[in-house]
């Protein structure tokens, strides 16, 4: 029996809703924990939280791990973690929107050297032109802080990194290297965190507050993916994926008040049509495209 217009419509809204809670939960986040615990705090509580979460829900110790699939969990795990940080600092000077376009960078450059192809040079000349438009480099009038341009360009790098070592460990269960890479990453953030923030980390607010951030910028995200992968193509999955970036400037714009001019939103646009044909025309792309924030 052929699926129904609303069963085959359920993939895109999974992407939808992962690319949308991941948004709202970082919006939420940056207004309610940066005042309190600082973005390295917050960047504990949601990553620490969320690995409790997910060790909860796939109690990965089911499954048996070798020494090899660990050191690449590590890697894995340090990358997500340190990739979480990185946004997260960034997010203290630049706007949301602006962040993940620039992190956006990172997958689309495995992607683009995954494939190497003629027509990948037109995705590198509009991606160039994106954050040439956005990069304080004194050629656009950009004001952007270089300091935050400079942490959200090391977020792209830890995500290349991510995507990289992840592929590495594609082949065990997606719960369990989730939550293995999760607790990895913790171990990476939380002294951190602990370090700028201490004891306001154990603060019931901070941590009520850290549980519902954890639930719908990652738990949630990660579910909805994993159900939109089992039934999109990777390429049509990296094509909604690809909006992130304008979904994530509109949202901080109605939630954060986060107004961005003409050429910052030239800049969004010509980064997520970048990332659109990069996966459009990939023969392949990347095992692991999971969020970073």
């Amino acid at each position: 029996m052929s699926a129904s217009p609303f069963q085959r419509f359920i993939p895109f809204l999974a992407v939808l809703g992962s690319v949308t809670a991941l948004g709202v939960g970082t919006s939420w986040a940056k207004h309610a924990l940066f005042p309190v615990v600082g973005a390295q705090g917050t960047t504990a509580v949601r990553v620490g939280l969320s690995a409790l979460l997910m060790l909860m829900l796939w109690r990965p110790w089911r499954w048996r791990l070798s020494r090899a699939d660990a050191q690449a969990v590590v890697l894995y795990g340090a990358a997500l973690g340190a990739m979480n940080l990185m946004f997260y600092l960034s997010l203290q000077t630049l706007p949301f929107g602006l962040a993940v376009a620039i992190e956006f960078a990172g997958p689309l450059a495995v992607a683009i050297w995954s494939s190497r192809r003629a027509v990948d040079f037109v995705w590198v000349a509009l991606a160039i032109v994106g954050l040439a438009l956005l990069l304080p480099l004194g050629l656009s009038g950009s004001t952007l802080d270089p300091l935050g341009v400079l942490y959200a360009v090391g977020a792209a790098v830890f995500w290349a990194l991510y995507i990289v070592f992840g592929k590495r460990a594609g082949h065990l269960h997606a719960g369990q290297s989730v939550s293995l890479g999760l607790l990895v990453a913790a171990l990476v953030v939380v002294p951190v965190g602990v370090a700028h923030a201490g004891a306001a980390l154990l603060s019931p607010s901070v941590l009520l507050v850290g549980v519902a951030v954890a639930a719908i910028s990652s738990a949630l995200p990660i579910s909805l993916e994993m159900m939109a992968l089992k039934r999109l193509p990777k390429e049509a999955f990296g094509i909604m994926i690809s909006m992130e970036p304008a979904v994530a400037a509109l949202l901080a714009l109605a939630l954060l008040g986060e107004r961005l001019d003409t050429v910052q939103w030239l800049a969004i646009g010509c980064i997520v049509a970048a990332s659109m044909g990069s996966a459009a025309t990939a023969r392949r792309l990347p095992a692991v495209q999971a969020q970073p924030a």
